[in-house]
């Protein structure tokens, strides 16, 4: 049991760190071919990612250690999480008692602080005014985290997000209940936002409209491409979240050895996050960087219904 334990764990661990990058290719190259374009090869995030640890690191001249090295604490934090959250594996692994959906939360924002002290680190006007625009809009996006967490625990009576996973499966009818429609709404819109999947406009330079690319804007090197491949598991464990425990928590498997099956399965249940992804994108016109704020503060309104309807179906 222990050593079957370990390998689920084993098999969790390497789903998110090695598939993350190719989710990430998919989407890159569906999206081109929506625009009618050839786009790049769904494997060029692993390129990119060889590429780049190939490369020379150029440390800026005004940084220090927070910024040398913070890329492999983003790095070991995420890794942590997908140890903690049902992403491959319907059944708790070791680590899970670790956290639940809260400290789960808690770890999320604790890189995006991370990220943004690294930033202010290197001593780049850009990177500065990156972490300016990310502080103005992470309170809505954090707020909005861990108030739709809590509100799924209060629905299920528990933090953990493996029993919410299982009492969505028991209970068919509850994934279309309207607190749940409300949760899925602010995550979904959440889970767009942290994954820099919202068309933004910027006026004259570009690095004025960076949001996320400004926090790295001084990284090359092996500290980019770890940066990158952060980001890559960043979106892979929000997106398993959002499917296992939101829009399609059925199809895992756990007993005995079939959890190999869940591989071909999340594949598919992510072709399919691709391609509404791809279609909202795609779609949606590109907001003013102000909007945001909007944006950001509907889905906190959904959660905030989602919390208040949760209380009301107690």
């Amino acid at each position: 049991m222990l050593l079957h334990t370990l390998e689920e764990t084993v098999s969790q661990y390497l789903f998110v760190v090695l598939f993350a990058p190719l989710f990430a290719g998919i989407l890159a190259n569906l999206k081109a071919r929506v625009e009618s374009r050839k786009g790049p090869s769904i494997l060029q995030p692993y390129y990119d990612i060889a590429k780049l640890i190939r490369k020379e690191t150029v440390i800026p001249r005004a940084s220090g250690n927070i910024f040398k090295y913070s890329p492999y604490l983003i790095f070991g934090i995420y890794s942590l999480i997908a140890l903690i959250i049902p992403v491959l594996i319907p059944d708790p692994v070791f680590f899970t008692a670790s956290a639940d959906f809260l400290g789960g939360a808690i770890l999320f924002s604790l890189a995006a602080f991370v990220k943004m002290l690294s930033a202010m680190d290197s001593g780049n006007s850009y990177s500065v005014m990156g972490v300016s625009r990310a502080m103005s809009f992470n309170f809505l996006s954090e707020g909005t985290l861990i108030t739709v967490f809590f509100a799924v625990s209060l629905m299920t009576g528990t933090n953990s997000p493996y029993v919410t996973n299982h009492f969505l499966i028991a209970n068919g009818i509850s994934v279309v209940s309207l607190d749940h429609v409300f949760s899925t709404l602010a995550f979904a819109m959440l889970f767009l936002y942290e994954t820099g999947k919202i068309p933004v406009e910027s006026s004259g330079l570009m690095e004025l409209g960076m949001i996320d690319e400004g926090l790295v804007y001084e990284y090359s090197g092996k500290l980019l491409a770890i940066s990158k491949w952060s980001s890559y598991m960043k979106q892979c464990l929000l997106g398993s979240v959002l499917l296992n425990v939101f829009l399609v928590p059925w199809g895992l498997y756990s007993t005995g050895y079939a959890f190999l099956m869940d591989f071909p399965v999340m594949l598919a249940k992510w072709i399919f996050l691709i391609t509404v992804v791809v279609i909202v994108e795609t779609t949606l016109a590109k907001l003013r960087l102000f909007r945001i704020m909007d944006y950001l503060a509907v889905a906190f309104t959904f959660s905030i219904l989602f919390l208040i309807f949760s209380e009301v179906t107690l």
